[in-house]
């Protein structure tokens, strides 16, 4: 009968595969899960309620989504792309280079400028495409929407390279306390600045190989924008 308690995971996997809705079938197998494990309906309430206030920080995010859609509406959006467009040297390349690093640095002093919603949907993609047109003199119904594409794929990219590579650069990060505490229940002695210091490294390669690929992908776009340029100047 122990075995009967795994059910929820069960309906988890069934319900994905129906493409149910994910917080109905998350609670439908939390419920079931306790009732075979014999709580009754109230202690399942009371647990449901308790893990979600000790998890309230990662619904924190919920109360972003107003914000992005009011600096969205009063303009901010429009002002970073005029910003960008400014700047005749700036390329789309480069300015993602110049965001890893950004927030590389603001890792290491524990500072969360971060967020897919919250800055690079409202902020760094509008400024890496505004740098686009920029740089080419190109409208926005010039641009192939194949390469709006890439620049948006290469902007979360980006922003996951500086969350995962940058995160644990700060002793007082929770990736760097899980870490220790693991070892430390492990009988293994590791202290915080070594994991820092282990994770200095790979948050250098990082940056230099995203550096590469955004020269080349600055060149891939100089190839094939470059010469429309050349031609309407000539």
């Amino acid at each position: 009968m122990e075995w009967l308690k795994l059910i929820g995971i069960l309906i988890i996997i069934i319900g994905f595969l129906v493409k149910m809705d994910t917080i109905a079938i998350i609670l439908i197998a939390a419920i079931v899960t306790g009732l075979v494990s014999d709580m009754d309906f109230s202690t399942i309430l009371a647990t449901l309620g308790k893990a979600f206030v000790d998890q309230r920080l990662v619904t924190l995010f919920i109360l972003t989504l107003p914000v992005v859609g009011l600096i969205e509406r009063f303009g901010l959006k429009k002002q970073a792309s005029n910003l960008i467009g400014k700047i005749d040297k700036i390329t789309s390349g480069r300015l993602l280079t110049l965001y890893l690093l950004l927030r590389e640095v603001a890792g290491v002093a524990s500072i969360r400028i971060n967020g897919h919603p919250q800055f690079v949907r409202p902020l760094i993609n509008p400024m890496t495409q505004s740098a686009l047109r920029t740089k080419y003199g190109l409208t926005n119904q010039q641009v192939d929407e194949k390469d709006i594409d890439k620049i948006k794929a290469k902007t979360s990219a980006v922003e996951n390279y500086g969350n995962f590579f940058g995160q644990n650069l700060f002793i007082g990060s929770a990736g760097v306390l899980l870490m220790v505490g693991t070892f430390k229940s492990l009988h293994i002695k590791v202290n915080a600045v070594d994991l820092v210091l282990a994770s200095l490294p790979v948050a250098i390669i990082t940056l230099v190989i995203v550096w590469i690929s955004n020269i080349s992908f600055d060149r891939y776009l100089e190839r094939k924008y470059g010469r429309s340029k050349r031609g309407d100047e000539e």
